[in-house]
């Protein structure tokens, strides 16, 4: 197996110092909890804000290539103190973990979160492929997704980041290009067990997920279902 270079470490190493000074030690149980209230209190700022700026949001620019799920990140500069007392505890900006997004931003604007731990361990992911010189590819699940080679890199073990709707261990997965996603299946799979929604294939189901929960399913590819109402990805 080849062992990954001495720069990839010390990249490896920097970045997780880096990791640990992004949530200050004395804050962060408390925030580490996605508390309803503090959602509540930015979905009524953004709306205030929104109704007092001629139907602007209150949003941070993004490329227009972002993913939807990350695409809309709240601006609290816009909000606080004006509109919002305060940034809430468990927002990133504030020294808490979560981002705070905006979706539906066309017909109704609503505030939903996600946990930016998934996004410290697919950098630090992205940090030992650079390090290796490609991607880590195993076998494929779908078009143009595969599971990842965690040996390639200097893994002795799968990485695995907690879902924010079961709280099960959700795998990730890497495309052609190198990008790395975490995959809901699990949790779309489950959900479709209990929805009474009409499915239709080619249909991109990961709404389900939002529609009960705070959460939104970040750094996810598409998925529809299959023959079988099973959820499947949903690449070209």
């Amino acid at each position: 197996m080849k062992r990954v270079s001495l720069t990839g470490i010390l990249l490896i190493l920097t970045m997780t110092i880096l990791s640990g000074c992004l949530y200050p030690e004395e804050n962060l149980s408390q925030n580490q909890i996605p508390y309803d209230n503090q959602v509540k209190a930015v979905q009524e700022a953004v709306e205030q804000y929104q109704n007092d700026n001629n139907g602007l949001l209150p949003i941070k620019t993004r490329d227009k290539d972002t993913p939807i799920y990350q695409k809309y990140p709240v601006d609290f500069r816009k909000i606080a103190p004006q509109y919002l007392s305060e940034i809430p505890g468990n927002a990133f900006e504030n020294g808490g973990i979560f981002q705070y997004v905006l979706m539906d931003v066309e017909d109704n604007p609503t505030v939903k979160i996600f946990d930016l731990r998934m996004a410290e361990k697919i950098r630090e992911i992205k940090i030992r492929i650079k390090a290796q010189g490609y991607p880590p590819f195993k076998e494929q699940v779908a078009h143009n997704v595969y599971k990842l080679n965690y040996e390639k890199i200097g893994l002795d073990g799968e990485v695995y980041v907690d879902s924010p709707y079961s709280n099960k261990k959700l795998p990730l997965v890497i495309n052609g290009s190198g990008e790395i996603f975490v995959d809901y299946s699990m949790d779309l799979y489950e959900k479709l067990q209990s929805t009474g929604q009409t499915i239709e294939q080619g249909e991109d189901i990961r709404s389900l997920l939002t529609e009960d929960s705070v959460f939104v399913p970040a750094y996810s590819l598409p998925y529809t279902i299959d023959e079988k109402k099973e959820p499947v990805f949903m690449t070209k």
